[in-house]
């Protein structure tokens, strides 16, 4: 398999504004859901706001854009979209206005991009979590968000929309009706505000306006869920036993949630809280089960022991739009220095993927991704995605583990350089 064999994505190429017969199109594919879901848009806005503007919209599920089309409808938006949401349909992505982005990397095309979709007088939608939330909480944020906003020199809008992590969770796909869903849109800074404000201020608001928690929202409302497969792959968010503290032992099934290690069961209500079918409910709100895992990986970089060992991986590559080509198997390992992946294809060509910790804030993670060979990590340049599969019938491991790690090892960079410095 040789890099010249395959036509890379154009990344280059301007945003197109969104074809005049399309804007309908849009709003008509986005409305039945959002009317479904009941969803309440309350806007915070000032009189008269109307494009170019930045919006930055949280993310928990595919109703996100639905429901970010129907709020700004009728005007022309352009959408940072993943390479993998471009598969089959690029044209189609192009023209409704869809700017492809490899997650987590540093392109400065994007910003070429979204530059000219403020001077052509557009909206520029943006998802900064660059993923779907894990648990219904935000996401970590990247420190270039101020500068980018700042560059832009244009309003700054957000769009928090509450219910769509519990109505449609990553870990299980399922929709489960939850009615009615909210969203917040709010602008946090005037044109005039933006070239004020410095790009730490800017990171601040937007970061106290990104704080959210779905589970909770929905314990306020009331909502009550009574889809009977509620708890079923929780156990990929939540892979540490609270009680024997093992990990990677974790099963779920229908409303219940086990450690196949020690036995313990917690049960999952309708208002999405667990409970313990014997002894202590070490954690009722499942946030708070997430945010231990993460306390005890960052104890892990601390101490200077985090490490996943080897794994043999098969790794699909994404060079562009048109399908997975399969590379060959191979070996990852995260630990203190960041992901090294090596594989060999069919040729007998060895590639390797090296994403260094300071390169790296948090990296993608799917589960059972496309019903092909189970969990994965993707790992991108600026060229390429590669969707990496450890085998799970020869080693045990949690990608989401790897993801929170990838997290803390770049928080423990972070510090550590500060530190230097000061």
């Amino acid at each position: 398999m040789k890099d010249k064999d395959f036509v890379r994505f154009d990344m280059q190429a301007p945003p197109v504004r969104t074809k005049w017969y399309l804007r309908p199109l849009t709003y008509i594919l986005s409305a039945p859901d959002v009317k479904k879901h009941g969803c309440i848009i309350k806007k915070n806005i000032p009189e008269g706001l109307k494009p170019p503007f930045v919006m930055l919209c949280n993310h928990n599920a595919f109703m996100d854009f639905k429901v970010a089309t129907k709020t700004i409808f009728p005007w022309r938006a352009n959408y940072v979209v993943a390479i993998d949401g471009f598969i089959g349909r690029e044209k189609l992505l192009r023209n409704v206005g869809c700017i492809c982005k490899r997650k987590f990397t540093n392109d400065i095309s994007l910003v070429k991009q979204l530059t000219r979709t403020i001077q052509n007088g557009d909206v520029a939608i943006i998802y900064p979590e660059a993923r779907y939330s894990l648990c219904g909480t935000t996401a970590v944020l990247p420190d270039s968000l101020g500068k980018l906003c700042k560059l832009l020199g244009a309003p700054v809008v957000t769009l928090i929309c509450h219910g769509h992590h519990v109505n449609s969770p990553f870990w299980n796909l399922h929709d489960r009706g939850v009615k009615p869903t909210e969203a917040e849109f709010t602008q946090i800074f005037s044109a005039d505000g933006i070239k004020t404000a410095t790009p730490a201020q800017i990171n601040e608001k937007i970061r106290e306006s990104f704080v959210y928690d779905d589970f909770a929202w929905l314990k306020e409302r009331g909502i009550r869920i009574t889809y009977g497969g509620r708890a079923e792959g929780l156990h990929k968010v939540l892979y540490q036993c609270p009680a024997c503290k093992k990990e990677y032992k974790m099963s779920s099934k229908g409303t219940f949630l086990r450690c196949d290690a020690c036995g313990k069961e917690w049960n999952m209500t309708e208002l999405c809280e667990l409970e313990a079918v014997n002894g202590e409910t070490e954690f009722s709100h499942i946030p708070d089960w997430y945010e231990w895992e993460r306390e005890n990986v960052r104890r892990e970089v601390e101490e200077g022991t985090y490490s996943t060992g080897e794994l043999p991986v098969r790794v699909d590559s994404l060079p562009n739009a048109k399908k997975y080509i399969p590379i060959g198997t191979g070996t990852m390992v995260h630990d203190m220095n960041g992901f090294k992946v090596r594989v060999t294809d069919k040729d007998g060509d060895v590639h390797e993927m090296v994403k260094t910790v300071p390169s790296l804030y948090s990296c993608h993670i799917e589960y059972e991704y496309l019903g092909k060979y189970g969990d994965c990590v993707d790992l991108n340049t600026l060229t390429d995605t590669w969707y990496t599969y450890p085998d799970p019938e020869k080693c045990e491991f949690s990608v989401t583990k790897m993801a929170l790690a990838t997290e803390e090892l770049f928080f423990a960079s972070k510090r550590k350089k500060e530190s230097q410095k000061s």
